[in-house]
């Protein structure tokens, strides 16, 4: 079981790790993890994850829940796939300021005009310039496992439910 400590020690400790050297850091991450960390971490990182581990040992960790949600998405398959849902030949088809962008979906990602993206975020940045949601710039939006009609157009071959 943890010791809980209290806020002002809580308080007190993330003040000292925002204001101590990377020396200082490197000691209070071998006493936290019993071990040196990699010697690739930069003091950002120290600085968040020591905090981090100043937290839980105050509060606790995040609760049982978020933890099984966290790994069952860790393990996913369609969590990883950029493309998730979307059949292979599948075009995709979007105007932006009087062009029409056609893209589509393979098996190594999305493909416009002879370029491979491997997100879809990424085409829209490319073509507007501005940061977007790439799902939601092609109109598939929240659960995209059946596009909309006017947006995707499913592959050659296959039929349409």
């Amino acid at each position: 079981m943890r010791v809980r400590v209290h806020k002002i020690d809580v308080v007190n400790t993330l003040a000292a790790i925002a204001s101590v050297e990377r020396a200082e850091l490197l000691a209070r991450w071998r006493c936290v993890h019993g071990a040196p960390p990699p010697k690739s971490l930069s003091v950002g990182f120290l600085r968040k994850a020591l905090s981090y581990e100043a937290q839980v040992a105050a509060r606790g960790g995040p609760k049982p829940q978020v933890l099984r949600d966290l790994k069952r998405q860790a393990t996913s398959d369609t969590a990883a796939s950029p493309k998730a849902g979307l059949a292979p030949g599948t075009q995709l088809v979007r105007e932006w300021n009087g062009r029409t962008y056609r893209v589509t979906v393979s098996e190594a990602g999305f493909v416009m005009a002879g370029q491979t993206w491997t997100s879809l975020s990424a085409l829209a940045r490319h073509i507007t310039g501005a940061h977007w949601s790439g799902p939601r710039f092609f109109g598939l939006g929240k659960g995209h496992r059946q596009a909309p009609a006017k947006t995707a157009v499913p592959p050659a071959g296959s039929e349409q439910r």
